[in-house]
Protein backbone atom coordinates (compact mmCIF):
# COMPACT_ATOMS: atom_id res chain seq x y z
CA UNK A 1 0.00 0.00 0.00
CA UNK A 2 0.98 3.70 -0.65
CA UNK A 3 -0.58 4.93 2.14
CA UNK A 4 1.89 2.99 5.10
CA UNK A 5 3.94 6.20 5.73
CA UNK A 6 0.95 8.31 6.23
CA UNK A 7 -0.95 5.73 8.55
CA UNK A 8 2.10 5.13 10.62
CA UNK A 9 2.30 8.83 11.37
CA UNK A 10 -1.23 8.61 12.33
CA UNK A 11 -0.62 5.30 14.60
CA UNK A 12 1.94 7.03 16.24
CA UNK A 13 0.20 10.12 16.71
CA UNK A 14 -2.95 7.37 18.18
CA UNK A 15 -0.19 5.28 20.61
CA UNK A 16 0.73 9.20 22.43
CA UNK A 17 -3.05 9.69 23.00
CA UNK A 18 -3.09 5.52 24.16
CA UNK A 19 -1.04 6.70 26.84
CA UNK A 20 -2.38 9.81 28.16
CA UNK A 21 -5.65 9.19 28.10
CA UNK A 22 -8.77 6.96 28.57
CA UNK A 23 -10.39 3.99 26.35
CA UNK A 24 -12.88 6.61 25.13
CA UNK A 25 -10.10 9.23 23.88
CA UNK A 26 -7.80 5.90 22.55
CA UNK A 27 -10.81 4.14 20.68
CA UNK A 28 -11.94 7.77 18.88
CA UNK A 29 -7.86 8.45 18.13
CA UNK A 30 -7.59 4.60 16.70
CA UNK A 31 -10.58 5.15 14.70
CA UNK A 32 -9.40 8.82 13.34
CA UNK A 33 -5.47 7.59 12.66
CA UNK A 34 -7.61 4.39 10.65
CA UNK A 35 -9.14 6.84 8.25
CA UNK A 36 -6.68 7.01 5.79
CA UNK A 37 -7.01 3.58 4.90
CA UNK A 38 -10.20 4.41 3.32
CA UNK A 39 -10.40 7.87 2.44
CA UNK A 40 -13.14 7.31 0.09
CA UNK A 41 -15.21 6.92 2.63
CA UNK A 42 -14.75 9.54 4.93
CA UNK A 43 -14.94 12.07 1.75
CA UNK A 44 -18.54 10.27 1.06
CA UNK A 45 -19.02 10.46 4.40
CA UNK A 46 -18.45 14.42 4.67
CA UNK A 47 -20.28 15.14 0.96
CA UNK A 48 -23.37 13.01 2.42
CA UNK A 49 -23.34 14.93 5.22
CA UNK A 50 -22.91 18.48 3.18
CA UNK A 51 -26.40 17.27 1.29
CA UNK A 52 -28.29 16.32 4.33
CA UNK A 53 -27.87 20.06 5.72
CA UNK A 54 -28.53 21.43 2.21
CA UNK A 55 -31.10 19.60 2.51
CA UNK A 56 -32.64 20.35 5.63
CA UNK A 57 -32.49 24.10 4.91
CA UNK A 58 -34.12 24.13 1.08
CA UNK A 59 -37.40 22.28 1.28
CA UNK A 60 -38.84 21.27 -2.06
CA UNK A 61 -42.92 21.53 -1.18
CA UNK A 62 -43.17 20.17 -4.64
CA UNK A 63 -42.57 16.00 -4.51
CA UNK A 64 -40.63 15.14 -7.38
CA UNK A 65 -41.47 11.95 -9.26
CA UNK A 66 -39.89 8.67 -8.61
CA UNK A 67 -37.43 8.42 -11.20
CA UNK A 68 -36.07 12.16 -10.45
CA UNK A 69 -36.27 10.99 -6.65
CA UNK A 70 -34.36 8.24 -7.05
CA UNK A 71 -31.56 10.09 -9.48
CA UNK A 72 -30.51 13.08 -6.56
CA UNK A 73 -30.41 10.08 -4.24
CA UNK A 74 -27.83 8.91 -6.25
CA UNK A 75 -25.77 12.09 -6.79
CA UNK A 76 -25.61 12.85 -3.44
CA UNK A 77 -22.26 10.41 -3.19
CA UNK A 78 -20.00 11.05 -6.13
CA UNK A 79 -18.44 8.09 -7.72
CA UNK A 80 -15.40 6.54 -5.88
CA UNK A 81 -12.22 7.68 -7.71
CA UNK A 82 -10.62 4.63 -9.87
CA UNK A 83 -7.45 3.38 -8.35
CA UNK A 84 -4.03 3.97 -10.58
CA UNK A 85 -4.36 0.31 -12.03
CA UNK A 86 -8.56 1.12 -12.67
CA UNK A 87 -7.56 4.29 -14.38
CA UNK A 88 -5.14 2.95 -16.71
CA UNK A 89 -7.46 -0.27 -17.84
CA UNK A 90 -10.21 2.68 -18.59
CA UNK A 91 -7.65 4.41 -21.17
CA UNK A 92 -8.32 1.30 -23.38
CA UNK A 93 -11.17 0.39 -25.19
CA UNK A 94 -13.52 -1.55 -22.68
CA UNK A 95 -14.02 -5.26 -23.69
CA UNK A 96 -17.56 -6.45 -23.69
CA UNK A 97 -16.87 -9.47 -21.32
CA UNK A 98 -15.01 -7.08 -18.90
CA UNK A 99 -17.12 -5.51 -15.96
CA UNK A 100 -16.22 -2.14 -14.72
CA UNK A 101 -15.67 -2.71 -10.80
CA UNK A 102 -18.82 -1.73 -8.56
CA UNK A 103 -18.91 0.42 -5.95
CA UNK A 104 -19.37 -2.67 -3.38
CA UNK A 105 -16.28 -4.47 -5.03
CA UNK A 106 -13.78 -0.86 -4.58
CA UNK A 107 -14.98 -0.94 -0.81
CA UNK A 108 -14.22 -4.65 -0.55
CA UNK A 109 -10.80 -4.60 -2.27
CA UNK A 110 -10.08 -0.94 0.02
CA UNK A 111 -10.85 -3.14 3.25
CA UNK A 112 -8.70 -6.51 2.71
CA UNK A 113 -6.33 -3.55 2.07
CA UNK A 114 -6.91 -1.84 5.24
CA UNK A 115 -6.81 -4.77 7.20
CA UNK A 116 -3.44 -6.38 5.74
CA UNK A 117 -1.96 -3.07 6.56
CA UNK A 118 -3.57 -2.70 10.04
CA UNK A 119 -2.94 -6.32 11.22
CA UNK A 120 0.89 -5.67 10.43
CA UNK A 121 1.23 -2.68 11.98
CA UNK A 122 -0.58 -3.73 15.52
CA UNK A 123 1.70 -6.38 16.85
CA UNK A 124 4.48 -3.73 16.45
CA UNK A 125 2.28 -0.79 18.24
CA UNK A 126 1.14 -2.89 21.30
CA UNK A 127 4.92 -3.45 21.09
CA UNK A 128 5.65 -0.10 21.38
CA UNK A 129 3.22 0.01 24.35
CA UNK A 130 4.37 -2.51 26.26
CA UNK A 131 8.05 -0.90 26.10
CA UNK A 132 6.58 2.48 27.37
CA UNK A 133 4.47 0.68 29.90
CA UNK A 134 7.63 -0.72 31.03
CA UNK A 135 9.16 2.73 30.93
CA UNK A 136 7.24 4.02 33.54
CA UNK A 137 4.36 5.27 32.12
CA UNK A 138 0.70 4.46 33.06
CA UNK A 139 -0.46 1.38 32.49
CA UNK A 140 -2.36 1.17 29.86
CA UNK A 141 -5.45 -1.32 28.66
CA UNK A 142 -6.44 -1.84 25.39
CA UNK A 143 -9.82 -0.85 24.76
CA UNK A 144 -12.15 -2.36 23.10
CA UNK A 145 -13.11 -1.01 19.18
CA UNK A 146 -15.33 -2.67 16.60
CA UNK A 147 -13.87 -2.70 13.24
CA UNK A 148 -15.20 -5.37 10.65
CA UNK A 149 -12.93 -7.38 9.51
CA UNK A 150 -9.96 -6.19 11.37
CA UNK A 151 -9.49 -8.61 14.28
CA UNK A 152 -7.02 -10.65 13.68
CA UNK A 153 -8.44 -13.50 16.66
CA UNK A 154 -11.27 -15.32 17.53
CA UNK A 155 -13.92 -12.93 16.22
CA UNK A 156 -12.66 -13.36 12.73
CA UNK A 157 -11.35 -17.06 12.52
CA UNK A 158 -14.41 -19.81 11.87
CA UNK A 159 -13.45 -22.65 12.09
CA UNK A 160 -12.73 -24.51 8.74
CA UNK A 161 -15.72 -26.09 6.84
CA UNK A 162 -15.41 -29.90 6.91
CA UNK A 163 -17.54 -32.78 6.39
CA UNK A 164 -19.04 -33.32 10.31
CA UNK A 165 -21.00 -31.29 12.30
CA UNK A 166 -19.88 -29.09 14.61
CA UNK A 167 -22.40 -28.17 17.11
CA UNK A 168 -22.63 -25.52 20.77
CA UNK A 169 -23.69 -26.71 23.89
CA UNK A 170 -23.82 -25.57 27.15
CA UNK A 171 -23.12 -26.94 30.64
CA UNK A 172 -24.11 -25.70 34.16
CA UNK A 173 -23.75 -26.71 37.54
CA UNK A 174 -23.77 -25.25 40.90
CA UNK A 175 -20.36 -23.65 40.16
CA UNK A 176 -21.33 -21.88 36.95
CA UNK A 177 -22.90 -22.30 33.12
CA UNK A 178 -20.30 -23.01 30.57
CA UNK A 179 -20.90 -23.05 26.79
CA UNK A 180 -19.15 -25.57 24.55
CA UNK A 181 -18.69 -26.48 20.91
CA UNK A 182 -18.78 -30.40 19.76
CA UNK A 183 -16.98 -31.88 16.56
CA UNK A 184 -18.76 -35.15 15.65
CA UNK A 185 -17.11 -36.58 12.56
CA UNK A 186 -18.66 -37.77 9.25
CA UNK A 187 -17.88 -41.18 9.96
CA UNK A 188 -19.77 -41.12 13.51
CA UNK A 189 -23.28 -43.20 13.04
CA UNK A 190 -23.17 -44.04 17.04
CA UNK A 191 -20.35 -46.30 17.31
CA UNK A 192 -17.85 -45.70 20.05
CA UNK A 193 -15.03 -43.69 19.29
CA UNK A 194 -12.70 -41.45 21.72
CA UNK A 195 -13.40 -37.98 22.92
CA UNK A 196 -10.38 -35.12 23.30
CA UNK A 197 -11.33 -32.48 25.51
CA UNK A 198 -9.55 -28.73 24.25
CA UNK A 199 -9.05 -26.32 26.28
CA UNK A 200 -8.44 -22.77 24.81
CA UNK A 201 -5.47 -20.01 25.85
CA UNK A 202 -6.62 -16.62 27.30
CA UNK A 203 -8.56 -14.63 24.01
CA UNK A 204 -9.48 -17.57 22.66
CA UNK A 205 -12.75 -19.47 22.25
CA UNK A 206 -13.55 -22.61 20.29
CA UNK A 207 -13.70 -21.35 16.68
CA UNK A 208 -10.19 -19.77 16.79
CA UNK A 209 -9.19 -22.84 18.96
CA UNK A 210 -10.44 -25.62 16.59
CA UNK A 211 -8.82 -23.40 13.77
CA UNK A 212 -5.36 -22.92 15.17
CA UNK A 213 -5.45 -26.78 15.95
CA UNK A 214 -6.60 -28.01 13.14
CA UNK A 215 -7.78 -30.48 15.62
CA UNK A 216 -11.21 -31.25 13.89
CA UNK A 217 -9.53 -32.17 10.46
CA UNK A 218 -7.79 -34.85 13.02
CA UNK A 219 -10.97 -36.07 14.11
CA UNK A 220 -12.04 -36.58 10.51
CA UNK A 221 -9.02 -38.49 9.84
CA UNK A 222 -8.70 -40.74 12.91
CA UNK A 223 -12.24 -41.03 14.03
CA UNK A 224 -13.07 -39.34 16.93
CA UNK A 225 -15.04 -36.46 18.94
CA UNK A 226 -13.68 -33.24 20.05
CA UNK A 227 -15.21 -30.76 22.24
CA UNK A 228 -14.10 -27.11 23.50
CA UNK A 229 -15.33 -25.71 26.32
CA UNK A 230 -15.49 -22.25 26.23
CA UNK A 231 -14.18 -19.70 29.22
CA UNK A 232 -17.01 -16.84 29.62
CA UNK A 233 -15.61 -12.95 29.92
CA UNK A 234 -17.72 -13.29 33.02
CA UNK A 235 -15.41 -15.06 34.71
CA UNK A 236 -12.27 -13.97 33.45
CA UNK A 237 -12.15 -10.77 31.16
CA UNK A 238 -9.05 -12.64 29.22
CA UNK A 239 -11.29 -15.65 28.59
CA UNK A 240 -8.40 -17.29 30.71
CA UNK A 241 -8.71 -20.45 32.61
CA UNK A 242 -8.54 -19.80 36.45
CA UNK A 243 -5.68 -22.41 37.12
CA UNK A 244 -4.55 -19.88 39.47
CA UNK A 245 -7.30 -19.55 41.23
CA UNK A 246 -7.68 -22.48 44.88
CA UNK A 247 -11.39 -23.23 44.31
CA UNK A 248 -10.60 -23.98 40.75
CA UNK A 249 -7.67 -26.43 41.60
CA UNK A 250 -10.18 -28.73 43.56
CA UNK A 251 -11.99 -31.33 42.54
CA UNK A 252 -15.94 -31.37 41.95
CA UNK A 253 -15.49 -27.48 42.65
CA UNK A 254 -14.99 -24.61 40.15
CA UNK A 255 -14.43 -24.90 37.02
CA UNK A 256 -12.74 -28.14 36.75
CA UNK A 257 -16.55 -29.27 37.78
CA UNK A 258 -17.66 -27.69 34.92
CA UNK A 259 -15.07 -28.95 32.29
CA UNK A 260 -15.76 -32.69 34.19
CA UNK A 261 -19.22 -32.03 33.84
CA UNK A 262 -19.18 -31.32 30.03
CA UNK A 263 -16.91 -33.94 29.50
CA UNK A 264 -19.24 -36.74 31.17
CA UNK A 265 -22.18 -34.79 29.11
CA UNK A 266 -20.78 -35.55 25.89
CA UNK A 267 -20.11 -39.13 26.99
CA UNK A 268 -23.70 -39.39 27.66
CA UNK A 269 -24.72 -37.96 24.73
CA UNK A 270 -22.82 -39.79 22.56
CA UNK A 271 -20.84 -42.98 22.27
CA UNK A 272 -17.68 -42.67 24.08
CA UNK A 273 -15.30 -45.19 24.32
CA UNK A 274 -14.33 -44.81 28.30
CA UNK A 275 -10.94 -45.48 27.91
CA UNK A 276 -9.70 -43.48 25.22
CA UNK A 277 -10.42 -40.10 26.69
CA UNK A 278 -8.22 -36.88 26.73
CA UNK A 279 -7.67 -33.60 27.85
CA UNK A 280 -5.35 -31.00 26.03
CA UNK A 281 -4.98 -27.45 26.17
CA UNK A 282 -2.82 -24.69 25.07
CA UNK A 283 -1.30 -21.73 28.07
CA UNK A 284 -3.82 -21.23 30.52
CA UNK A 285 -5.49 -24.08 29.04
CA UNK A 286 -2.52 -26.53 29.53
CA UNK A 287 -2.55 -25.50 32.60
CA UNK A 288 -6.61 -26.16 33.33
CA UNK A 289 -5.48 -29.35 31.30
CA UNK A 290 -2.99 -30.43 34.07
CA UNK A 291 -5.22 -29.75 36.82
CA UNK A 292 -7.83 -32.16 34.68
CA UNK A 293 -5.85 -34.93 34.80
CA UNK A 294 -4.41 -34.52 38.19
CA UNK A 295 -7.97 -34.27 39.74
CA UNK A 296 -9.73 -36.81 37.64
CA UNK A 297 -7.61 -39.42 36.41
CA UNK A 298 -10.10 -42.43 36.49
CA UNK A 299 -11.72 -39.95 33.32
CA UNK A 300 -9.16 -38.61 31.53
CA UNK A 301 -6.69 -41.24 30.12
CA UNK A 302 -3.58 -39.21 29.07
CA UNK A 303 -2.97 -35.08 29.38
CA UNK A 304 -1.39 -32.87 26.60
CA UNK A 305 -0.20 -29.86 27.54
CA UNK A 306 1.04 -26.73 25.16
CA UNK A 307 3.04 -23.82 27.12
CA UNK A 308 1.16 -24.50 29.84
CA UNK A 309 2.23 -24.83 33.81
CA UNK A 310 2.03 -27.46 36.73
CA UNK A 311 -1.16 -28.22 38.82
CA UNK A 312 -1.31 -26.07 41.47
CA UNK A 313 1.93 -24.14 40.67
CA UNK A 314 0.07 -20.83 41.78
CA UNK A 315 -2.79 -19.74 44.19
CA UNK A 316 -3.30 -15.75 43.15
CA UNK A 317 -2.07 -13.51 40.83
CA UNK A 318 1.28 -12.89 42.02
CA UNK A 319 2.19 -16.22 42.40
CA UNK A 320 0.27 -16.88 39.34
CA UNK A 321 3.15 -14.28 37.45
CA UNK A 322 6.13 -15.36 39.53
CA UNK A 323 5.23 -19.55 38.44
CA UNK A 324 4.85 -18.23 34.51
CA UNK A 325 8.59 -16.97 34.81
CA UNK A 326 9.40 -20.23 36.41
CA UNK A 327 8.95 -19.73 40.46
CA UNK A 328 7.14 -22.42 41.69
CA UNK A 329 6.25 -22.77 45.34
CA UNK A 330 5.53 -25.72 47.44
CA UNK A 331 4.59 -28.49 44.99
CA UNK A 332 1.19 -29.95 46.27
CA UNK A 333 0.67 -33.94 46.05
CA UNK A 334 -0.63 -34.61 42.90
CA UNK A 335 -1.02 -38.49 43.46
CA UNK A 336 -1.07 -40.94 40.80
CA UNK A 337 0.56 -39.78 37.76
CA UNK A 338 -1.21 -40.17 34.50
CA UNK A 339 0.92 -40.40 30.56
CA UNK A 340 0.96 -36.60 29.94
CA UNK A 341 2.73 -35.32 26.23
CA UNK A 342 4.26 -31.41 26.82
CA UNK A 343 5.42 -29.19 24.17
CA UNK A 344 7.03 -25.98 24.72
CA UNK A 345 9.22 -23.68 22.97
CA UNK A 346 12.33 -22.72 24.36
CA UNK A 347 11.98 -18.82 23.70
CA UNK A 348 8.48 -18.40 25.15
CA UNK A 349 8.93 -15.35 27.43
CA UNK A 350 5.41 -15.35 28.52
CA UNK A 351 5.54 -18.71 30.64
CA UNK A 352 8.99 -19.91 30.94
CA UNK A 353 10.11 -23.22 29.87
CA UNK A 354 11.12 -24.39 32.94
CA UNK A 355 7.20 -25.55 33.64
CA UNK A 356 7.76 -27.89 30.80
CA UNK A 357 10.24 -29.10 32.36
CA UNK A 358 8.64 -29.51 36.17
CA UNK A 359 5.32 -30.72 34.23
CA UNK A 360 8.03 -33.53 33.08
CA UNK A 361 8.83 -34.10 36.34
CA UNK A 362 5.92 -34.82 38.31
CA UNK A 363 4.50 -36.76 35.26
CA UNK A 364 7.26 -39.41 35.10
CA UNK A 365 8.43 -39.40 38.91
CA UNK A 366 7.46 -43.05 39.74
CA UNK A 367 6.30 -44.51 36.46
CA UNK A 368 9.39 -44.09 34.33
CA UNK A 369 12.42 -46.44 34.12
CA UNK A 370 14.38 -44.46 31.95
CA UNK A 371 14.88 -42.32 28.96
CA UNK A 372 15.13 -41.47 25.15
CA UNK A 373 16.09 -38.49 23.77
CA UNK A 374 16.25 -37.61 19.95
CA UNK A 375 17.03 -34.51 18.24
CA UNK A 376 15.03 -33.35 15.01
CA UNK A 377 14.03 -30.87 12.69
CA UNK A 378 10.95 -29.45 10.64
CA UNK A 379 11.58 -28.84 6.81
CA UNK A 380 11.80 -25.52 6.35
CA UNK A 381 11.44 -25.43 10.02
CA UNK A 382 12.72 -25.22 13.80
CA UNK A 383 14.73 -27.59 15.45
CA UNK A 384 13.48 -29.99 17.98
CA UNK A 385 13.98 -31.96 20.81
CA UNK A 386 12.14 -35.09 21.91
CA UNK A 387 12.47 -36.98 24.99
CA UNK A 388 10.28 -39.95 26.11
CA UNK A 389 10.42 -41.23 29.61
CA UNK A 390 9.32 -45.28 29.38
CA UNK A 391 7.78 -47.27 31.50
CA UNK A 392 9.39 -50.90 32.65
CA UNK A 393 7.52 -52.32 29.53
CA UNK A 394 9.03 -49.70 27.24
CA UNK A 395 5.54 -47.81 26.70
CA UNK A 396 6.19 -44.06 26.89
CA UNK A 397 5.33 -42.66 30.30
CA UNK A 398 5.86 -39.14 29.12
CA UNK A 399 7.16 -37.31 26.16
CA UNK A 400 8.63 -34.03 26.08
CA UNK A 401 9.05 -31.59 22.94
CA UNK A 402 11.33 -28.67 23.59
CA UNK A 403 10.47 -26.94 20.01
CA UNK A 404 14.40 -24.70 19.54
CA UNK A 405 13.46 -20.93 18.34
CA UNK A 406 9.71 -20.81 19.14
CA UNK A 407 7.30 -18.77 21.12
CA UNK A 408 4.23 -18.90 22.96
CA UNK A 409 2.37 -20.51 20.16
CA UNK A 410 0.51 -23.69 19.24
CA UNK A 411 3.16 -25.96 17.24
CA UNK A 412 2.50 -26.70 13.73
CA UNK A 413 -0.82 -24.77 13.66
CA UNK A 414 -2.65 -23.24 10.97
CA UNK A 415 -1.85 -19.03 11.25
CA UNK A 416 -5.50 -18.46 10.51
CA UNK A 417 -5.94 -19.52 14.70
CA UNK A 418 -4.34 -17.23 17.08
CA UNK A 419 -1.23 -18.13 18.61
CA UNK A 420 -0.34 -20.75 16.50
CA UNK A 421 3.96 -21.29 14.59
CA UNK A 422 3.44 -23.20 11.78
CA UNK A 423 7.27 -24.13 11.63
CA UNK A 424 7.13 -26.40 14.31
CA UNK A 425 6.40 -30.08 14.43
CA UNK A 426 2.38 -30.84 14.72
CA UNK A 427 1.44 -31.06 18.14
CA UNK A 428 -1.79 -31.98 17.37
CA UNK A 429 -0.68 -35.03 15.53
CA UNK A 430 1.84 -35.79 17.58
CA UNK A 431 -0.35 -35.91 20.48
CA UNK A 432 -3.20 -37.73 19.09
CA UNK A 433 -0.46 -40.40 18.51
CA UNK A 434 0.91 -40.31 22.02
CA UNK A 435 -2.75 -40.73 22.97
CA UNK A 436 -3.60 -43.15 21.21
CA UNK A 437 -0.16 -45.49 22.01
CA UNK A 438 -1.84 -48.98 23.89
CA UNK A 439 -0.22 -49.03 27.13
Amino acid sequence: MKLNEKLFANMRAATKTLMGQGPKAATSAIHEALKVLTPHKAAAAQQAAAAREGAATMRDLNTPPAHARAAGRDSVVPPIPPTQAQAGAQAEPASQDTAAPTQEQYVKNAVQEATAAFNNLMPDLLAKLDRAGASGHTAFKMPHFDLPGMHGGAASTPAEALPGKFTDGSFTNAAGTRTYKLYEPSSYNGQPMPLVVMLHGCTQDPDDFATGTQMNALAEEMQCLVVYPAQSMQANSSRCWNWFNAVDQQRGQGEPSIIAGITEAVMHNHAVDRSQVYVAGLSAGGAMATIMGTLYPELYAAVGVHSGLPFASAHDLPSALAAMKGNFGPQKASGKSIPIIVFHGDKDTTVHPVNGDELIKRGAHHESKGFVTEPGRVPDGHAYTRTVHQRADGTPQAEQWLIHGAGHAWSGGNARGSYTDGKGPDASREMMRFFQTKR
